[in-house]
């Protein structure tokens, strides 16, 4: 991902949505999209979806037109690095770590889950073909891959003991799934994800 051009945190956050939606469009036959039009059908502000892609193509909208589909998609696939892969890790090989290892969407952003690491000798051995080694194997892996982003999918309880297990192996962006804030030193990023907050955020409308 570009991370030398300004862009905050909360664009860049955004953008995957973008990215569907216009893959959507594109796949009815739409060819240009104004920002007026992404902004009521997802829910956004006109004046920040255009800001938001202004900030990441390297073409303006047209008037009367709006921004050329196939373009954008180019853009927004290069600022986040899509047309490279990075390999990743998951740290949790119960039921969510075993699902995330095993969807297979998530090479078409760029992105290849090497392997996942797990505490119980009944967890170890392979999902869909890709390993689950046990957590020794960890920072051999990481080196190994030169792997800098993590998934931990571990209950909350075994969240920070994990946590600096994955730091301590070389990794510096976790995206974790534990209800648990975790602490982390200067130079690594932590992402939450909350399946349950969000779900009732969703159904109180929020």
């Amino acid at each position: 991902m570009n991370t030398e051009s300004g862009i905050s945190k909360a664009t860049v956050a955004r953008l995957p949505a973008y990215l569907r939606y216009l893959k959507g469009a594109r796949a009815k036959g739409v060819e240009y999209v104004s920002s007026a039009v992404m902004a009521s059908d997802m829910g956004y502000s006109a004046v920040g979806v255009r800001k938001d892609l202004e900030g990441v193509s390297s073409k303006r909208g047209k008037p009367r037109f709006g921004f050329e589909i196939a373009a954008l998609i180019a853009d927004i696939e290069k600022f986040l690095g899509y047309k490279q892969t990075e390999d990743v890790i998951i740290v949790g090989a119960g039921a969510l770590g075993r699902a995330i290892l095993s969807y297979d969407g998530f090479e078409k952003y760029g992105i290849r889950v090497v392997a996942a690491f797990d505490r119980s000798p009944t967890a170890i051995g392979a999902v869909r073909g890709k390993p689950v080694y046990p957590m020794e194997r960890l920072r051999e892996t990481v080196e190994r891959h030169k792997v800098k982003a993590g998934i931990l999918a571990v209950p909350r309880a075994s969240a920070q003991g994990a946590c600096d297990e994955m730091i301590e192996a070389g990794i510096t962006q976790i995206l974790s799934f534990a209800a648990e804030h975790l602490r982390v030193p200067t130079g690594v990023e932590v992402r939450y994800e909350d399946l349950a907050a969000s779900l009732a955020a969703l159904c109180n409308g929020n």
